[in-house]
């Protein structure tokens, strides 16, 4: 009887880990998915290729690509089409209060946000006081400055009634000084 030694087989090379396997796959550097992405124009990172879902004039922030695109420096920098980075563009911090441009460069769209960033004073609401996370609150801005979202909202309500109560809009200035008495109309008039 002969003997036959069981060939050893060789173990075939381990699998990949799913880590590794996860790491290898591109992933959008803003919310982590890996389906449907794309490059962004403006600094070459993944991205989630989802502006198509966005809803027009609906100010959702739901598309990784829109809000990088429109509220980050860096796409803002490339869409303007400044030359250089946009950490360094001098064109691009003089085009932008200083809260703006602190909240454009270190909000939650950015992949890089920077570090030395401009001293401001929070904006505040002309009518009650309250400060504006101008980047992440509603409200307007008019001839006297910012106000809240509520205050607006007062605003437009009392203009809305103003104007079905018949009243001017922008009602004339008060007329400073009385005519005096002996003023041309008044002898044409006599």
């Amino acid at each position: 009887m002969v003997l036959r030694m069981a060939r050893r087989r060789t173990p075939p090379a381990p699998p990949a880990t799913v880590a590794a396997a996860r790491a290898a796959k591109p992933r959008c550097g803003l919310c982590g998915k890996t389906a449907r992405l794309t490059q962004t124009e403006c600094c070459g990172n993944w991205i989630c290729d989802d502006e198509a879902n966005y809803v027009m004039f609906s100010y959702a922030r739901n598309s990784c690509d829109r809000n990088h695109r429109r509220y980050t420096l860096c796409g803002y920098h490339h869409n303007e089409e400044h030359a250089g980075s946009w950490q360094e563009c001098a064109k691009c911090r003089k085009d932008f209060e200083a809260e703006d441009y602190v909240y454009y460069t270190t909000n939650e769209h950015n992949f890089e946000t920077l570090a030395n960033l401009p001293a401001f004073e929070p904006t505040r609401c002309v009518a009650c006081g309250v400060v504006i996370r101008r980047g992440y609150e509603g409200h307007s801005r008019g001839p006297d400055g910012f106000r809240c979202e509520a205050c607006a909202e007062m605003q437009i309500q009392q203009l809305q009634k103003a104007h079905e109560a018949g009243q001017p809009r922008n009602p004339p200035p008060p007329r400073t000084r009385a005519p005096r008495k002996g003023s041309a109309r008044r002898k044409k008039a006599e």
